[in-house]
């Protein structure tokens, strides 16, 4: 028989655990909490409101449809802007219109869709704007958007997994370039050993990003980390610049915007990654790519920066005369012995669009010239960040530097 002593300390430990039970039950899953890297952080298990949020949007459901939600008794209008989720649908670029309810909010329920991220814009009114009810949102050179993130059964490819994780530094410098103060991320792999020396890829932006999008949109710090856990890449720098180096409105923006990355490559983005990091400093150990407008910077400066890099991850870019624009490096006799390795890639959903015009041409005239590459079409975006994860996690850095020992 239990004395009194035993009977309070049973009962002592049973509302414990009790205790431990629904805190843990409180704080493990949580809709838009911010509180964990979450897979599904837009699915709803709490019954919460985001904070500061009026109504739960969007909701994102186990099946991969997806619950948008609007409070705006006066609006007259509320549509999802065409982009990236209507690419995903194969629903043309038309707006898709949400349903006003008797209590004043607006709804629109789509899907399912692909486990993957989106962004994406409402449009009120014909005014566009970011789901003021999401917390997921981005902000680049151009309006704010928001993100909408589809889980599948776990973590995905980009997602924070449990593995070890390399580091990303926010640098601040002085351009002669610009004439101001300017950008950079780099990402160092887990384990970094300042007395080795590493490869280099530097990777840029297209129309309109900055830096901290290859971050939060492109995710390739977590890529990056998966893909080592999974030993399927060699361990490497990633030096993300600004490749905004003039208005990208500017009426003359195509004809100095490669003279002038290119100056500011030299003269302080490879410096600057040099001077601070322990790295192999040979066009062998330097790569450089980029999407859409950095896929261009890559091919105008990249493949006339032989003594730099000789590495290029071209992704959804090209030119539709490669004959003649890159004609000082199609022609350059044995350029093969330069070049380890030059991808050229775009999303399944692109190659059917406006953009396989620059692409195929490229790809055209690197064959046509016997140059060695690697063209690949895959993912099942447009020309979208679903495009250029998949191009980086795939193919890309798997097959950078897989001469180099570790």
């Amino acid at each position: 028989m239990l004395n009194i002593f035993d009977m309070i300390f049973t009962r002592l430990l049973f509302v414990i655990s009790t205790f431990v039970v629904l805190f843990n039950v409180n704080v493990c899953c949580a809709q838009q909490a911010n509180v964990n890297l979450d897979f599904n952080p837009q699915k709803d298990t709490e019954g919460l409101i985001p904070f500061s949020a009026k109504v739960n949007s969007p909701q994102v459901h186990d099946d991969q449809t997806v619950t948008f939600r609007l409070t705006g008794p006066d609006a007259e209008k509320v549509e999802l802007n065409p982009g990236a989720i209507n690419t995903a649908l194969g629903m043309g670029r038309e707006p898709i219109p949400f349903t006003k309810e008797n209590d004043g909010i607006w709804t629109l329920t789509i899907g399912p869709l692909p486990p993957d991220m989106y962004a994406y814009h409402l449009r009120v009114d014909g005014v566009q704007m970011a789901d003021p009810n999401n917390t997921q949102a981005a902000f680049t050179a151009m309006p704010p958007y928001s993100q909408l993130i589809v889980h599948g059964e776990g973590p995905a490819y980009y997602d924070a997994k449990k593995v070890p994780h390399g580091n990303v530094t926010r640098h601040i410098y002085h351009s002669d370039v610009t004439q101001g103060e300017r950008e950079l991320y780099v990402y160092t792999p887990p384990g970094y050993n300042p007395e080795k020396k590493y490869p280099v890829l530097y990777l840029v932006g297209g129309s309109g990003e900055l830096p901290s999008n290859w971050i939060y949109d492109g995710r390739v710090n977590f890529m990056m980390d998966n893909l080592l856990a999974e030993k399927k890449a060699t361990p490497m720098i990633i030096a993300i610049p600004n490749n905004q180096v003039i208005h990208r409105n500017h009426p003359e923006h195509a004809e100095l915007t490669f003279d002038l990355f290119e100056k500011e490559l030299r003269n302080h983005v490879i410096p600057v990654i040099n001077q601070n990091y322990s790295t192999i400093e040979s066009p062998k150990g330097r790569a450089i790519s980029g999407l859409s407008m950095g896929g261009r910077h890559t091919m105008f400066i990249g493949l006339r920066s032989l003594d730099l890099f000789a590495n290029f991850g071209i992704l959804s870019a090209g030119d539709v005369d490669a004959e003649t624009s890159l004609k000082h490096f199609l022609t350059t006799p044995n350029i093969n012995d330069s070049v380890d390795y030059l991808f050229v890639g775009q999303g399944t959903k692109e190659a059917a669009g406006f953009f396989n015009n620059r692409v195929q041409a490229l790809n055209d005239a690197l064959t046509h010239h016997n140059i060695e590459h690697e063209y690949y079409v895959g993912g099942n975006g447009g020309h979208d960040w679903s495009t250029w994860r998949h191009l980086l996690y795939y193919r890309f850095l798997p097959n950078l530097w897989q001469e180099i020992d570790n």
